[in-house]
């Protein structure tokens, strides 16, 4: 099983490459589950014709019970993907990363992994304040690998560079590692080598090189990813890709089923 979150500051393009890097999972005929980690709980639209999913917390929120099964609070996209959104506190109350842990201890009491046994599991998680229980997917080990998408732009370096260095905090303790980033461009000037040295400087590889395409725009119109929309098309071989790169490493299968995270990762957040 591949257990990868998918980190990167807040509008880098992460939904994008992670909806279609799971619709390229099941393209190649994987079996994979999409849970999104960000308040805003819009992660797997584009899996599900731009339909939306009611996020686990306004479920939790709205009914006196946990929900009988998983059907309540899943979604079956393209390719047969599960679909799951965390979702967030009303804005301005409460703690974001409290979502995420609520909604994986309420997943681990329902057995996700045991009853769907996923071939792949892709978390999409904010990435500008990784901490709490933005960092669970890091410090709880149940993610075995972290991609982070980003582009030339300083921020999205500045983002990515603190991403890295959390990851690298807890690697004595066999927690999660980052195996490479994802360049989406934003076609600044010298990107590419603005990347390079971020990632030479880090000991890091640049696993995919997504160009800045209109294709994106034309598959979000309709709710979907490149993948469903032009399959066939040089964007889309960029993620078929780099599924199959991720599928033919060894070092990232994991056959763990544990999504329990503990209260105490949020700390007084």
């Amino acid at each position: 099983m591949l257990k990868i979150a998918v980190y990167g500051k807040g509008g880098i393009g992460k939904s994008t490459m992670t909806s279609n890097l799971a619709a390229a999972f099941a393209m190649r005929g994987r079996k994979v589950i999409q849970i999104g980690c960000d308040p805003k709980a819009d992660s797997t639209s584009n899996l599900l014709s731009g339909q939306h999913l009611e996020p686990v917390i306004d479920y939790l929120r709205e009914h006196d019970e946990d929900p009988e099964d998983l059907s309540k609070i899943t979604k079956r996209g393209f390719g047969d993907i599960l679909c799951i959104e965390t979702g967030g506190p009303t804005p301005g109350l409460g703690c974001a990363g409290r979502g995420i842990i609520a909604t994986f201890n309420l997943l681990d009491e329902m057995q996700l992994l045991e009853k769907e046994k996923p071939d792949v599991v892709l978390f999409d998680v904010l990435g500008d304040v990784v901490c709490g229980g933005f960092a669970a997917p890091i410090r709880e080990g149940f993610a075995r690998d972290v991609l982070i998408v980003t582009s030339g732009e300083k921020m999205a370096l500045y983002a990515a560079n603190n991403i890295n260095q959390a990851v690298k905090n807890f690697e004595d303790r066999g927690y999660a590692k980052v195996y490479g980033l994802i360049l989406n461009r934003r076609n600044i000037e010298d990107e590419r080598e603005k990347v390079q040295d971020f990632a030479d400087a880090n000991g890091l590889d640049i696993i995919a090189d997504i160009p800045r395409s209109g294709e994106f725009q034309t598959a979000e119109d309709q709710g979907k990813t490149v993948i469903e929309t032009a399959p066939d098309s040089e964007l889309a071989q960029k993620f078929l890709d780099l599924a199959d790169r991720l599928l033919s490493e060894p070092s990232m299968q994991d056959a763990g089923t544990d999504l329990h995270v503990s209260d105490a990762a949020c700390g007084d957040c």
